[in-house]
């Protein structure tokens, strides 16, 4: 190892690994040796040692301060944008090295890579060795300055220019303005035409799939011109698993979009379905057009992309010690990345969890404090070329939410979305419930007193208060200039930072502070669940409630309502600038203020929101609405307070915003129904909102499920025994020998069975993650499970939905109970609501938990090769439940030892039993006599 060190130059510096399974340590020699925790401490306390993803390695040895020469940092530089999975395996991949064959072997792997980095910084300037050489030298310069760790091994060896190397800020292109788009055409799609399409795109020797195809011409009808004005072409299909719908919807939207010149919109719930998508589209349209643009454009949240103001705010100093690091590391992503989006795009999403502040966050417009073309890189700002880009695509692949959003209050009408695929559809109904919701917290009041008064004290950063943000209108329109005064003024009744401890010292200051403390005491007074000693959030039914909040509701009410009107004033001034402006206001002039008439808008749009919400408290109930008051809270600790607000059915205004304004929509996921009945999917569509009837489609998976899966119903684990539960999953894991996605209804639960069994699987090698635990993102972790058969992963929702993870790496998934719906207030009123219709409020029930069921089940069998069991850890599973699983799968009662002698290959797999897949169950475990005691 010395000498392969040697040869890339003198970087004889130690290397340390610590799993579960122990820690390992190699000297300068290459000399590998395993060690105790407390040695690898004290080794990494005197001398920097090289190591992969420090805050994993610090959990894992229980040292929060470890500090050395992480190698995710180093790759990060070399390689920006560059996907990498974090692990010595897939470092070893990226970097084409042999992957360690054990734990022990993974310091010296780290050497090598060391190694092969540094050997690719050394590399001469005019070899292609490096395509992302250009601002190195100049980003370590500062790096330096900032004792980055790797920035002393790597002076000398990164060559410097022979020209300066051009400034990010400069680098980067602008976008530029393109002539309105025309309405497309009105065609309608021959459905020989769209089979023919779809054979192109799946390529001439492909297996042909009738279910896929006869999907394809359904989904061809949402694009047929509508031929009443409010109600759009609408088709709801299910599609099951291996069908290939993304391909079965692209072909009719691709052809369309040729013939017609408009834009098609896909929206998916999870990130991983939208890069899934971006992939896909590539058979339909190229990566550009001749003339440069892009036909394929994903767009997503503001909040999700790198905001070029705060960057450079941070590297002028907004930023230090750490973060600092990590916004020279951001810069360097910045400049080659694709489309500058930092959350699921081209940045690894490892890269913010090895540094301890939330400098990701800080990096994006989270708080809608965008100056718009006020910014002086607005010509070279992301989400703006992405919003531009995506008016001139013939496919924007986006996320249901922002579908709603730019559906409810685009900047400009004509870009709205109107031919819209829902991919994911049966999360259609919870992103409107969180979209259209109203909450009057202090988190979400704070967040709006700064975006009217800016910084405050001592608070670093540029300023972005509305009277910086519109200095130059004050000092023209007198009246302008009293409205932004009046709402500053205003402004201060709104919480200010601190105020949860304020709150909780009885100390509130001002009316909406001191609602918010009226509020909590309402709800501790109320408790009567457990939660105060629990630690989890507590609410209440915003009825019954005492003199004295309702009191502070109506002065915060006052007070909020002297914020709406000078706001409404000031949105006024500037639309009166638009129409009669002074010379001075060139089109970027009218461009900034458009932008701020734009977030005025829907600021007072919000400020209205809460003031009908004050405005119900003591009075008589909306039947339209669920309200109630909660307490946030997290392992016991208080972070907000407030009054919530949503539609009982958000498919309400869902219908009237979206669907209205559409003339095609196509609704598509495995599991929009349930069972054979599709009165659940159509009620959640939106669709009798504005008397729409939809048309149905149902192409159910193609995999055979009786030879590729089994379920089986674990019937000897006691409910709430930790021990029990913790000693079934680590004996499941085994059996499986890993490849294992545990799925759970609790944090507490999850975080609980993974203390008791990670250190144990590890031993065996069988590496362990979870989510809530391994300081590691989601996306990221997935990525690990996939990348090793040997690992298991333990997770909550996240994980139930979007995950795709086909083959080997994931053979048997395990629930930890039935996925019964959290008694919460807004459920209830939701069941109560379900009484009329057939089955009453359990049918409702019922419908959840089959969906649950159903979308983890689906994690399974992914591909025809794909075989696994799900595992259900339930004495009690109700046989009404079975019909979540497709049709034909095996379903077993078993102990938990015939269990593990199933998935040990021990007795037959899943062979299919006479009475598999008709709603009745085989019991290995219970005589009938029993189970029917039980169901």
């Amino acid at each position: 190892m010395a000498s392969l060190l040697g040869s890339y130059g003198p970087l004889l510096v130690p290397a340390l690994h610590a799993s579960h399974a122990g820690s390992w340590l190699c000297d300068r020699r290459g000399i590998a040796r395993s060690v105790s925790k407390g040695q690898a401490v004290s080794a990494v306390a005197d001398t920097p040692h090289l190591m992969l993803n420090a805050p994993l390695l610090a959990t894992r040895l229980g040292y929060p301060d470890l500090t050395g020469l992480d190698l995710l940092e180093l790759y990060a530089f070399v390689h920006p944008a560059r996907f990498v999975v974090p692990t010595a395996h897939g470092l070893a991949t990226a970097l084409d090295l042999t992957p360690p064959a054990n734990d022990a072997e993974v310091p010296a792997l780290l050497q090598q890579a060391a190694a092969k980095l540094i050997a690719t910084c050394e590399s001469p300037p005019d070899t292609p060795e490096w395509p992302e050489r250009e601002g190195a030298w100049t980003a370590l310069q500062s790096l330096v300055r900032l004792r980055w760790p790797w920035a002393s091994v790597l002076t000398g060896r990164i060559a410097r220019p022979q020209r300066a190397e051009r400034w990010l800020f400069a680098k980067l292109p602008e976008w530029e303005e393109a002539q309105d788009v025309p309405q497309p055409r009105q065609v309608t799609l021959d459905p020989e035409e769209v089979t023919q399409h779809l054979t192109r795109l799946t390529g001439s020797g492909a297996e042909q799939r009738p279910g896929q195809q006869a999907y394809a011409r359904e989904a061809a009808e949402a694009f047929a011109p509508r031929t009443q004005r409010g109600l759009p072409r609408m088709m709801l299909a299910q599609a099951g698993t291996g069908v290939g719908k993304t391909l079965g919807y692209l072909a009719p939207a691709s052809l369309w979009s040729a013939l017609s010149g408009g834009t098609v919109w896909v929206s998916t719930f999870t990130k991983a379905l939208q890069r899934q998508l971006q992939s896909e589209s590539r058979r339909a349209w190229p990566e550009r057009r001749p003339d440069g643009s892009r036909p394929v454009v994903v767009r997503k949240g503001r909040e999700n992309y790198l905001c070029l103001l705060n960057l450079e705010d941070a590297l002028q100093g907004g930023f230090a010690g750490r973060a600092a690091i990590l916004a020279q590391l951001v810069a360097r992503w910045a400049a080659y990345s694709r489309d500058g989006d930092m959350i699921g795009g081209d940045l690894p999403g490892w890269l913010g969890t090895l540094f301890r502040q939330r400098g990701i966050t800080a990096l994006t417009d989270r708080r809608g404090e965008c100056v718009y073309a006020g910014c002086p890189h607005y010509r070279k700002c992301f989400i703006e070329r992405a919003t531009r880009e995506s008016a001139q695509a013939d496919l924007v692949i986006a996320n249901h939410a922002l579908v709603m959003v730019n559906a409810a209050r685009g900047r400009d009408a004509a870009a709205r979305p109107t031919r819209v695929v829902f991919d994911e559809g049966h999360h259609v109904f919870d992103a409107a419930d969180s979209t259209f919701a109203a909450e009057l917290t202090g988190a979400e009041a704070i967040e709006l007193r700064r975006w009217v008064i800016g910084p405050e004290k001592n608070a670093r950063g540029r300023r972005r208060g509305l009277s910086a943000r519109l200095a130059d209108v004050a000092s023209y329109d007198e009246a302008g200039g009293k409205a932004i005064a009046a709402a500053v003024s205003a402004a201060e009744a709104l919480p200010a930072d601190g105020f949860m401890q304020r709150i909780v010292e009885g100390e509130p200051s001002g009316p909406l502070e001191q609602l918010l403390a009226a509020v909590r005491a309402t709800v501790y007074a109320r408790d009567e669940s457990g939660g105060q000693e629990a630690g989890y959030g507590l609410e209440t039914e915003a009825a019954g409630l005492d003199g004295d909040l309702i009191e502070r509701a109506a002065e915060a009410g006052l007070a909020l309502a002297e914020l709406r009107a000078p706001l409404m004033r000031l949105s006024s001034r500037l639309e009166a600038l638009l129409e009669d402006g002074p010379d001075w206001l060139d089109g970027q002039g009218r461009a900034r203020i458009e932008g701020a008439r734009f977030s005025l808008g829907w600021r007072v749009d919000l400020i209205s929101a809460w003031e009908a919400l004050l405005a119900r408290l003591g009075g008589v109930a909306d039947p339209d609405y669920v309200d109630w008051l909660a307490l946030s809270r997290s392992e016991a600790r208080e972070y907000d307070v407030g009054l919530h607000r949503h539609w009982l059915d958000p498919m309400k205004p869902f219908a009237q915003v979206v669907l209205e304004p559409a003339h095609g929509v196509l609704m598509t996921s495995a599991t929009l129904k349930d069972g054979e009945d599709w009165t659940r999917a159509v009620a959640r569509s939106g669709a009798p909102h504005i008397d729409l009837a939809p048309r149905f489609g149902e192409h159910p998976s193609p995999f055979d499920y009786a030879a590729q899966a089994e379920v089986l119903i674990v019937t000897d684990v006691p409910r709430g025994d930790i021990a029990a539960l913790a000693g079934a999953y680590g004996k499941l894991i085994e059996a499986s020998g890993g490849g294992v996605l545990g799925l759970f209804t609790a944090i507490r639960r999850l975080r609980a069975v993974y203390a008791r069994v990670a250190d144990r699987l590890a031993r065996g090698g069988l590496p362990l993650y979870a989510q809530h635990v391994d300081p590691i993102d989601t996306g990221t972790l997935v990525d690990i499970f996939r990348d090793d058969p040997a690992a298991s992963l333990l997770g909550t929702d996240a994980l139930r939905d979007g995950v795709d993870v086909p083959g080997e790496s994931l053979r048997l998934v395990v629930m930890e109970q039935v996925p019964w719906s959290r008694p919460t207030i807004l459920h209830r009123a939701r069941k109560l609501a379900a009484q009329d219709q057939p089955g009453g409020g359990s049918a409702y029930e019922d419908s959840l938990i089959r969906a649950r069921l159903a979308q983890a089940f689906g994690r399974l069998i992914r591909s025809k090769g794909d075989k696994g069991r799900f595992v259900v850890l339930s004495s009690a599973f109700p046989s009404r439940l079975l019909s979540a699983f497709p049709e034909g799968t095996p379903v077993h009662r078993v102990t938990l030892d015939q269990a593990l002698q199933r998935i040990g290959g021990r007795a037959s797999a899943a062979g299919p039993d006479a009475n598999a897949g008709t709603g009745e169950v085989a019991d290995a475990a219970t005589p009938p006599s029993i189970q029917d005691r039980f169901f």
